[in-house]
């Protein structure tokens, strides 16, 4: 069954441009678009977009819309794309030019309130998978916009792994922490799973529960596929860096990693011993060892 935020919005648009737009017109898009990640005490930055009041209020950062002033709101902002990370998160596709044009108008005219608007359930994400049910980026995004991306964000992010939009989730550029097919072999999974240290996210706990995490490893293990279900590329050669408890046999809690006469194998570890392995991805979703060597628990 598709989710309330990823069906059409139907809103009944202005005849014309001299018909003022007030926060009535705006409800249904801000609950299906915006509310699954801007809610709760987990709201990013403490901008919650669940009712007029809380968004007139702001963010920690200050207000988000300067009455009269499209151009210097930063919601209009970051619909447009001109502050990143663009929103909502859970895009592409992000809001049209149309829609967009509707927080213009009614930011310009001076937010209105207009009529108050029906009572509508709050669209939340669901976070159990069902057997068989695609999982695309849309389901995972709210959870790293409200857990993740105070800290993974442009900028800032450790590392430079960035969490707010599919393209950076997915990157391969320093090294995959997302291997599409192979939740695994993902370092992402590792971290929010406290295999590998320090746990994710960094403000836990509390931590991610079982079935956010659950929801995220099948998001990768059917492919890490984008909001339109297509999934990622082949990860296939694509360089990790993981960490965790060594096993008999050469496995990394329970990972399987081939290990050659290549392998540089530091210090001798051994079953038990906490350990970073850096390789390549191969095409059944081990790791090609290149390096493993002991590591410290901090």
């Amino acid at each position: 069954m598709t989710s309330l935020y990823l069906l059409p919005v139907l809103l009944a648009a202005p005849t014309g441009h001299a018909e003022e737009v007030t926060y009535a017109d705006l409800a249904a898009l801000v609950q299906t678009r915006c509310v699954l990640c801007h809610s709760g005490p987990a709201a990013p930055l403490g901008l919650k977009l669940d009712s007029l009041d809380n968004l007139l209020a702001g963010s920690q950062n200050g207000p988000v819309v300067k009455a009269g002033n499209p151009a210097e709101s930063e919601l209009i902002r970051r619909l447009k794309g001109l502050s990143l990370p663009r929103m909502p998160m859970t895009g592409p596709p992000f809001l049209t030019e149309q829609e967009i044009d509707l927080f213009e108008r009614w930011v310009a005219a001076g937010l209105p309130h207009g009529a108050p608007p029906p009572a509508a359930a709050v669209a939340r994400a669901e976070l159990r998978a069902q057997p068989g049910e695609p999982v695309s980026y849309a389901r995972v995004a709210p959870i790293f916009a409200q857990r993740c991306a105070k800290c993974h964000a442009e900028g800032r992010a450790p590392e430079g792994y960035v969490l707010t939009s599919y393209q950076a989730t997915v990157s391969r550029a320093e090294r995959a922490r997302v291997v599409p097919g192979f939740a695994e072999a993902s370092e992402l999974v590792r971290r929010i799973r406290g295999q590998a240290l320090p746990r994710m996210p960094h403000d836990g706990p509390p931590y991610l529960d079982d079935a956010e995490i659950a929801l995220i490893s099948a998001w990768i293990n059917q492919g890490a596929r984008d909001a339109q279900g297509n999934a990622a590329p082949s990860p296939s050669g694509a360089r990790v860096r993981l960490h965790g408890r060594l096993g008999a046999g050469w496995t990394l809690d329970g990972l399987r990693l081939i290990v050659d006469s290549a392998t540089r194998v530091d210090n001798a570890p051994v079953a038990g011993d906490y350990v970073q392995v850096r390789g390549r991805i191969a095409a059944d979703g081990s790791v090609v060892a290149e390096r493993i060597k002991p590591r410290a628990l901090d």
